[in-house]
């Protein structure tokens, strides 16, 4: 499970505008439906005991949440300590604190406050000052705070916490993250341990097989319909890059053999071999479907 974004994101890259856009949004879907399955698996299946006072909390502190989103209330900071809590509550329930994010990702507002034409009317009011002012004269503070308030609320809050929260994801705790369940010895020997070799068997031709296979049931069915100039030969290629798992995978592996020191070794050098395998493969028959077209 868990198909990694940002390689997958940069496989399509080599290729440029020769890759279709609709096996673009495809693979990015795909890649972000997987990890939602990863956080899910970790959920249900590395839960040991449920603390249930705790639980409810937490879901009092989403049902909360929903309802400042629709009482239209504004400010950061508000949703900062209510997030603060309710993500604590979901790690004292004994559910694994990763569903909390997922959660409030779903709840984060993903409209603005301010529609197109509220916003013109706003910038309209300020501009008609601004053009024939008397000499001299300077906007009033309620003019500038007009205009600040109608800058900030024509951007959802979705988008706007996701340019705070980039560059320190980017930059900061994805390195982090990557690096601290990465560091794992290469050695052969550690793919002789069968839970290395399975590992990367099932993202090699696991993913492929069920990620290609699910696809031609559902265009076979009329569930679905292959995106504009897209190729079966195409959809292989996707599907092999669908393969490619490294943070999240990594994540699962850790809890799955925490304190298994030997099998989790083994088990980041399958995730790894299988991820390097399927990503070149995936890379050469992407290069061999366009090239058929």
């Amino acid at each position: 499970m868990a198909t990694d974004i940002a390689f997958v994101v940069g496989v399509m890259a080599l290729f440029g505008s020769r890759v279709p856009f609709g096996l673009k949004i495809f693979l990015l879907s795909l890649a972000i439906v997987d990890d939602l399955g990863a956080v899910i698996v970790i959920a249900v299946f590395y839960t040991e005991q449920i603390n249930h006072l705790m639980l409810g909390l937490a879901l009092g502190g989403f049902a909360f949440t929903a309802l400042l989103n629709w009482l239209g209330v504004r400010p950061i900071a508000v949703y900062l300590v209510v997030g603060v809590a309710t993500w604590l509550a979901v790690y004292k329930s004994g559910i694994h604190p990763t569903i909390a994010g997922v959660v409030f990702g779903f709840l984060t507002p993903y409209r603005p406050w301010l529609n197109r034409e509220t916003l013109k009317l706003a910038l309209n009011d300020v501009a008609g000052k601004i053009t024939e002012p008397p000499e001299g004269e300077e906007l009033s503070p309620a003019d500038v705070a007009i205009l600040r308030y109608s800058a900030r609320e024509a951007v959802s809050p979705l988008a706007r916490l996701e340019d705070w929260l980039h560059p320190w994801v980017g930059y900061a705790i994805m390195p982090v993250f990557a690096l601290a369940n990465a560091g794992v010895a290469l050695k052969a020997e550690s793919l002789g341990d069968a839970v290395g070799l399975m590992i990367a068997l099932a993202l090699i031709l696991g993913k492929t097989a069920g990620i290609l296979g699910f696809s031609y049931l559902a265009v076979k069915c009329q569930l679905a319909r292959l995106p504009e100039g897209v190729t079966w030969p195409m959809m292989l290629a996707a599907a092999m890059l669908g393969g490619i798992g490294f943070t999240m995978a990594l994540f699962i592996a850790g809890l799955a053999f925490a304190g298994q020191p030997g099998h989790l070794e083994s088990a980041k050098a399958g995730i790894l071999l299988g991820s390097l395998v399927a990503g070149i493969g995936g890379a050469l028959m992407l290069k061999w479907a366009i090239r058929k077209v």
